[in-house]
């Protein structure tokens, strides 16, 4: 049995089983994602932007953690501040069954778990009169080693009442399902953030924001 959601994208049905199936009618863009250089100073400026709107915004954002000078790993930080290790160099070349790596970094799942999927629940709660923005960044490796993130993030960008503020990393090497999936769907719209429109992007993710947001 199917039931109709109106959101920001066109009309959807939910099926029993909580996934989304277009039915007829046009898309429209529903949710955001930030591909290229420097996505993440881009995000922390569109989401500045957007609370000084009085924009209601909740997510996190990842950030260097540097010692002397050199990389050390990331930290997932949260909008409403707690943080948390996301990942570490480790000088350990072999992988044990409970570990999750990429390259040099070591995942820490069960602090970006914790920290993370509170926030994506949380969020979930906004309406088709205030949606709620919600900031991921980001939806990459690292990030997909979680099966829970991974329908979190789904059932975020389905939601009517919110709208995805997200960064994706640019394609290379094997694709990664769910950022492939993100690309294909009909109501995101990816930008490509380059050094020749950097600095002046941020207006237009910003209109697109506040057009999801109607």
């Amino acid at each position: 049995m199917l039931s109709f959601v109106e959101g920001c994208s066109s009309k959807t049905a939910k099926k029993g089983d909580g996934s989304f199936v277009r039915t007829e009618g046009a898309w429209k863009v529903a949710n955001i994602c930030i591909e290229g250089i420097g996505k993440t100073t881009l995000i922390q400026k569109v989401t500045q932007a957007l609370r000084s709107s009085d924009v209601p915004v909740d997510g996190f954002y990842t950030e260097e953690v540097k010692e002397g000078g050199r990389r050390r790993g990331f930290d997932v930080v949260t909008l409403s501040g707690k943080r948390g290790p996301l990942s570490r160099v480790s000088s350990d070349s072999s992988t044990s069954r409970r570990e999750y790596r990429v390259g040099q970094y070591v995942v820490d799942l069960v602090s970006f778990e914790q920290l993370v999927l509170p926030v994506l629940r949380n969020v979930n709660h906004g309406s088709d009169t205030e949606k709620k923005i919600c900031v991921i960044d980001e939806i990459g490796k690292m990030e997909l080693f979680s099966q829970a993130f991974i329908r979190a993030v789904r059932e975020t960008l389905t939601d009517p009442g919110t709208v995805v503020l997200g960064t994706i990393p640019v394609p290379k090497g094997k694709p990664l399902d769910l950022v492939e999936e993100i690309r294909s769907r009909k109501d995101v719209k990816v930008f490509n953030v380059s050094k020749e429109n950097r600095n002046n992007i941020l207006q237009d993710i910003l209109a697109d924001v506040e057009s999801c947001r109607k």
